[in-house]
Formats: structure tokens, sequence, C-alpha cells
């Protein structure tokens, strides 16, 4: 299951590095989970529980770097299946 490009580009953007992030896209409930770059590298979609856990489908990205270690050469995200709690 490919992701939407309007998640894609939303998820190309930089973030605070090393953190979780927590938003609403679509009627959609989104984690995800950077790396030490900002670079979302983990992605949880589908409807939030009350302890803030999300039952949906997991992706996991990723990404070559250039060799300066900060300049994205090229990345993709892989479907790793369905979560019931994360």
């Amino acid at each position: 299951m490919p992701l939407q490009s309007a998640i894609e580009n939303r998820l190309a953007k930089k973030y605070a590095s090393s953190s979780r992030l927590d938003d609403v896209y679509n009627g959609k409930d989104l984690t995800y989970i950077t790396n030490q770059n900002g670079d979302p590298v983990t992605l949880f979609i589908g409807k939030r529980n009350p302890d803030g856990s999300i039952a949906g489908e997991r992706y996991v990205r990723r990404i070559q770097y250039a060799p300066d270690g900060l300049t994205i050469v090229k990345s993709h995200w892989d479907f790793k299946g369905k979560v019931y709690r994360s």
C-alpha cells in the first residue's frame, strides 16, 4: 500500500530531532518518529486509542544520505503491516 502523495509531502519536512509527533490528516491519526537529523523514519496511520497508541498501519522509511550525512539522496517508505498498539 503506497502512501498518498500529500502525506509524503508532509513527511518530507524536517522536524525536531529524535522526537515523536502526533498529527491528524484527512480524518486519520498520524504519529511519526524522527531520527537524529529530524527526518521522519517511522509512521503510524490509523485511529488513536484513548492511551495515545494507534491501531492501523506501520511504515518505515529507508533513507540513503550523501557523504555529508545530512543531504538525502533517495528515500522510500516500506509498509510493515498492521499494528494494534504502538
